[in-house]
């Protein structure tokens, strides 16, 4: 069962095969060359027959079991009998020598095209897998990323396409070549002697079984590897990321010791893999050794019992059937190797088959302006079963300020990022100019609307290309009018380089207050109509709150915003304020109204002590 349970393993492959599909020509070109490679190189073995018969001083091309010859071999025969002359020995010696160097040089000059015509294939092949899978993290919801270690991410992008490079991809020639050579030697040895080809066809299964054996327990070991690689670059991007407080509460220890442990594991999983990998292929050889000398034995008691088979032809059957061996040893590495490399594509499609829950639309209505209002009717949001929003309904009209407060968990987050699709509702309707939101393209509708997250979010690039995120037009002239406008020219011109600075990984270069004000100024160059600002200033000190707050209140003049409010006090003027409590709006008003209502709005206001 062996070979049933490969062929079933096979489809799991079916992702890599579809990417043939760009590199026909190549393909076919690397069929042909292949062929021809093999072809030569039986040729060259071949050519022991004549040289053998040569220095007996017998015919120079034997007559095998006295049957008639017909075909191919008839031809090559005749050729064959016409450049070498039994009779001018040293000419025909210098035949059969020139012979064996042009058949060599022809098989390996086939050999490299073929490897030029695969190479590109391969790396290809790779390539597509990254980019698909690079591509799809873009595409997924949000929603996705909350069940989604980030180190375990990073692991699939990297070190399982890595194995699906070194496991599948780089076998991949192999797949083709060593089964065209055993099959064409096969052939060949098949018409030279039937009886012991039938015996070696016998033998083939058992070797197929004992190697099934031996790979069965790769794919599950890989798992584990791969498992193990992803937790090794969470700890490290954790242990990066957070630094100061590792630290400052001495944990340097623990996390040692943890990332020990992974480390060990990891250490352990891939020496079994490769334990049961590598006795692979010397477990192959051994018996293919095995086989070759029960041929040698029977096929030698053919020759000197003088039935079937002379000593010539049969020192070329044996070259022709060692010229298998490599190729049989070959397929069995490849079989284990695809083994280990099965789990790196089934973690890779987890995420390239994730159902994308949010759907782009791109042939969707294009909404190029906003002129009325953003409408919530009855809107619910459940994610898996917890219910996060119920029966939300709400209208913010064009121009007008609305605040969204509450406990932490009350869904403030969750119902700001409905509007650009983060997510989608689970009941009932968002509506921007009276039209559901669904029905315009993903890419419109986010272009009405900028965000600034209480965490500024920027890229190892340089100031003024942090600026123009997504403004590929935009000119040194409007960077810089959008850094005025949010605060941050006076620092940017202070730096050695100005807006040419690089700001590292994360804006780490900058202070909290100038991240905050770029991300502002981003905003601000994007010029939308529609703002979502989740409370920029909650996390900085005084003097850099108030040149954030000033840029925030320059950046909404004029514009639409729904502002995700920690600190109350920054949204005491706001036109609405959305009182939110485990999903549901509980109060709405005014600070005024609400202060007076004396209900839940008013103790949050207490507990912070805003007067």
């Amino acid at each position: 069962m062996p070979f049933l349970h490969r062929f079933i393993t096979m489809k799991r492959y079916s992702r890599v095969f579809g990417y043939l599909g760009k590199y026909k020509t190549s393909i076919v070109w690397y069929f042909v060359t292949i062929f021809l490679s093999i072809l030569f190189s039986i040729v060259s073995i071949g050519m022991l027959a004549p040289f053998m018969n040569l220095i007996f001083k017998q015919d120079a091309i034997p007559d095998v079991a006295k049957k008639p010859d017909v075909g191919v071999m008839h031809w090559f025969k005749e050729q064959l009998g016409n450049l070498i002359n039994p009779n001018e020995p040293l000419h025909a010696l210098a035949m059969i020598c020139i012979l064996i160097i042009v058949s060599i040089a022809l098989k390996n000059l086939f050999l490299y095209l073929s490897y030029r015509a695969m190479g590109p294939i391969k790396n290809g092949i790779v390539t597509r897998f990254r980019v698909d899978l690079y591509n799809k993290i873009l595409q997924l919801p949000i929603g996705f990323f909350t069940e989604q270690r980030k180190g375990d991410l990073m692991s699939r992008i990297t070190t399982d396409v890595g194995e699906v490079e070194g496991s599948v991809v780089g076998t991949l020639e192999g797949w083709v070549r060593d089964p065209m050579t055993i099959i064409i030697n096969l052939c060949v040895l098949f018409y030279i002697s039937p009886l012991l080809t039938g015996i070696i066809l016998l033998c083939i299964p058992v070797m197929g079984f004992v190697i099934g054996r031996i790979s069965r327990s790769l794919r599950r070991q890989s798992g584990r590897i791969a498992l193990r690689a992803g937790e090794t670059i969470s700890i490290i991007e954790e242990t990066l990321g957070g630094l100061r407080v590792i630290k400052a509460f001495n944990v340097e220890r623990m996390l040692r010791e943890k990332f020990y442990g992974v480390s060990m594991d990891w250490e352990d999983a891939r020496n079994r893999v490769g334990f049961r990998r590598d006795l692979a292929s010397p477990m192959s050889e051994m018996m293919g050794v095995a086989i070759f000398a029960g041929i040698l034995w029977f096929g030698g008691s053919l020759v000197l019992s003088k039935q079937l088979l002379d000593g010539s032809m049969f020192l070329a059957y044996m070259g022709l059937f060692y010229n298998v061996i490599d190729p049989a040893k070959s397929i069995s590495t490849a079989f284990s190797n695809m083994q280990k490399g099965a789990a790196a594509i089934e973690r890779i499609e987890e995420v390239l088959n994730a159902p994308l829950t949010v759907d782009d639309n791109p042939n969707g209505k294009k909404i190029e302006t906003f002129s009325d209002s953003i409408e919530f009717m009855n809107v619910g949001f459940m994610y898996d079963d917890a219910v996060i929003l119920k029966n939300i309904t709400l209208k913010v009209a064009k121009g007008k300020t609305v605040a969204l407060v509450g406990s932490s968990g009350a869904g403030k987050s969750t119902l700001a990022d409905l509007v650009p699709r983060f997510h989608d509702v689970t009941s009932g309707e968002i509506l921007v100019d009276g039209i559901n939101i669904k029905e315009y393209s993903l890419h419109s509708l986010r272009g009405l609307i900028s965000i600034v997250t209480q965490e500024p979010i920027l890229f190892n690039d340089t100031i003024a290309n942090n600026i123009a995120l997504g403004m590929d037009d935009a000119n040194p002239g409007a960077v810089e009018h959008a850094a005025k406008v949010a605060n941050a020219h006076n620092f940017i011109i202070q730096k050695e380089e100005g807006y040419a600075t690089n700001i590292g990984d994360r804006g780490s270069k900058l202070s909290g207050g100038e991240r905050q004000r770029m991300t502002i100024a981003r905003a601000v160059l994007k010029n939308p109509p529609i703002l979502i600002l989740d409370e920029a200033t909650s996390s900085l000190d005084t003097e850099s709150e108030r040149l954030v707050q000033d840029a925030i209140n320059n950046l909404m003049h004029h514009r639409t915003s729904i502002v995700i409010a920690h600190r109350l006090s920054t949204i005491r003027h706001a036109d609405e304020i959305i009182v939110l409590q485990k999903g549901e709006i509980v109060e709405r008003g005014t600070h005024d109204s609400l202060i007076a209502q004396e209900g839940f709005y008013k103790r949050l206001v207490d507990m912070q002590e805003v007067k």
